[in-house]
């Protein structure tokens, strides 16, 4: 979102650390968990002209977009009872990344550095 979001800290930060990611060929990938993120949002915010755009974005960037499934339900409450006070969409990512073999998040989000085996990717 801080690519088509309003000015933002991370905005350039996000903009340099995704042109590197390309650049090296690495293979991008997201999970739909993050298009209900983008409509969650911007509705709360009243900023339905930045869905559009953010889908745009997301979906131009990635090589595959996993889909939300049972497995991406049941898997983030083992992760939220495991003391990592990690929010529930956080959870979500996290078993996606599991269930999917993802080791890899880019994320400005700190949470994610305590789960282990994941590795947080914040700049280039």
């Amino acid at each position: 979102m801080y690519l088509v979001g309003s000015p933002h800290p991370n905005k350039v930060a996000s903009e340099q650390t995704l042109a590197a990611l390309i650049a090296r060929q690495e293979k991008l990938v997201s999970d739909a968990e993050v298009l209900q993120e983008i409509l969650h949002r911007y509705a709360a915010i009243e900023r339905f002209d930045a869905i559009q755009p953010a889908f745009d974005a997301l979906l131009g960037l990635v090589d595959e977009l996993f889909p939300s499934e049972l497995e991406n339900v049941q898997g983030p409450k083992t992760i939220l009872l495991g003391k990592y006070e990690l929010s529930a969409r956080d959870a979500i990512h996290l078993a996606v990344m599991e269930q999917r073999g993802v080791q890899r998040i880019l994320s400005f989000d700190q949470g994610f550095d305590r789960y282990p085996n994941v590795r947080r990717i914040w700049s280039a």
